[in-house]
């Protein structure tokens, strides 16, 4: 009912214009969590969309090398060469300590997807001692209990690029790779120690029981769903980076905690904004009859400085568009939004090539799509490449692709689950219907597809040393 609808949240703006175009706030948890909140007039301002961008393009499979080579350690380095020893000895304890627990971690329904403490240990931690410290005190903030609990579902902003592909719309990203990593990498050798170290106390303190974290996941989805617009938990979910600083801290360590505080506020938030304002515009202009559907991190429309500020300074009006607000009708896909994540994802996408952005923008920015939870690239990249493999072009693109993977036996019984794993995310895809043998007759000729309907496990080393063979 429309009464209930108006309770909901929203984070939902309209670019004003004909036809009206659309900012929607993502956040970087199971969508299964938050879709019941989210206002139909927001998931009918998607369907009706000509024009779906999201902050990356993670159909491209150069994307995903870019993302694992920016987080490794120069001239291949080793991380006990780099870290202070006290620190890299409690690092590897804590570690092992994951290992350890992981398997008491997993929910019986992760175990009945097929997912098993092993393979995620090793795809999310696998090459630990070859990331720069940085990207480790990262990883280690996400192996928590809790969020190993979520890994399996997709997040939000991945599930809506799934629906996107499914309706066969338009995608198209604002953001590229090289662009993104330099902030996190451009932190000073003490800043990081400093973050690492504080990470592992809080994890050490957790372990123990005497620690609390301050944001939770559970905080972040109750402001999401109460559309709670203010928040500077958004800002920390749409950086991807946590909050160090504490009262307790002592002044010289409060002063890092600040700086640090500020340095990714300054180089994840605003100047990314500016960006992204800028690229939206220029997508604008370019497609006056186009409706767009702008997909971001919440925290890009949060706080002072925000994409909308951006478009407002441009002379765009954009105004805030509550549940329970019509959208404005215009002749959409007839496709409707499936409410569930039972759908076959296999279908083909139209897409919209990358944006050349000038030159001179490219600089460096973190998208907050760098850290879900599960994320489903190598499956969009298997129907990219069978679209391709069609019009026959780029067949060597095509062999490399196929080189990142590794194949594991099937099992004698059923068939395995087909579970992606890539920079250390990792989700599981339901079993077709009538799983079982006669699955396998449903096999398309096309290397792309028949990869999709096998277990594998694409090992993060051995692609990075093909990625640098090539």
């Amino acid at each position: 009912p429309l009464s209930q609808q108006n309770e909901l949240n929203s984070f939902l703006w309209t670019i004003k214009r004909d036809p009206p175009s659309y900012f929607f706030g993502t956040i970087h948890v199971p969508y299964t969590r938050v879709w019941d909140f989210i206002p139909e007039n927001s998931k009918k301002a998607f369907q009706q969309s000509h024009i779906v961008y999201f902050e990356l393009d993670l159909t491209d499979p150069y994307t995903i090398s870019a993302l694992t080579s920016c987080q490794l350690l120069p001239q291949g380095k080793n991380l006990q060469d780099v870290l202070p020893r006290d620190i890299y000895r409690r690092l590897k304890r804590h570690l092992e300590y994951v290992k350890l627990m992981m398997p008491s971690w997993m929910t019986p329904d992760q175990r009945g997807k097929g997912l098993y403490a092993d393979y995620l240990f090793n795809a999310i931690a696998g090459n630990w001692e070859q990331k720069r410290p940085v990207w480790v005190m990262l990883m280690v903030n996400s192996l928590t209990e809790v969020d190993i609990k979520s890994r399996g579902v997709p997040v939000l902003d991945l599930f809506l690029a799934q629906e996107a592909e499914r309706l066969r719309k338009q995608m198209g990203a604002v953001e590229k790779v090289e662009e993104q990593c330099h902030p996190l990498n451009g932190l000073n050798f003490s800043q990081v120690v400093f973050a690492l170290n504080q990470t592992l106390l809080q994890q050490e303190s957790l372990r123990a029981g005497s620690f609390q974290i301050p944001y939770t996941t559970e905080d972040l989805i109750k402001h999401y769903n109460c559309g709670d617009l203010s928040s500077i938990i958004f800002n920390h979910d749409t950086s991807q980076v946590p909050n160090f600083i504490n009262a307790s801290l002592p002044a010289h360590e409060r002063i890092t905690a600040q700086e640090i505080d500020s340095y990714f506020r300054q180089e994840l938030i605003y100047k990314r904004n500016e960006r992204m304002g800028r690229r939206v515009k220029d997508l604008l202009e370019e497609h006056p009859d186009k409706s767009f559907f702008f997909a971001f991190g919440a925290g890009h429309f949060m706080g002072n400085n925000t994409v909308i500020d951006v478009l407002r300074r441009e002379g765009y009006e954009v105004e805030h568009t509550p549940a329970g607000q019509a959208i404005n009708n215009q002749k959409s896909p007839k496709t409707l939004l499936a409410f569930s994540s039972s759908h076959s994802p296999y279908v083909m996408s139209h897409e919209l090539p990358l944006h050349p952005w000038k030159e001179e923008e490219a600089e460096e920015f973190l998208p907050h799509l760098l850290f879900p939870d599960s994320i489903d690239v190598l499956m969009k990249v298997d129907r990219k490449y069978k679209k391709k493999k069609k019009q026959q072009q780029k067949k060597q693109r095509l062999r490399q692709f196929n080189d990142l993977w590794v194949r594991l036996e099937e099992s004698a019984t059923d068939p395995p689950p087909r579970i992606r794993i890539i920079n250390g995310y990792i989700t599981v895809e339901p079993q077709p219907r009538g799983h079982g043998r006669s699955s396998r007759t449903h096999a398309d000729t096309s290397r792309a597809y028949q990869l999709s309907h096998s277990l594998f496990l694409p090992l993060l080393t051995l692609t990075l040393h093909k990625i640098m063979r090539h």
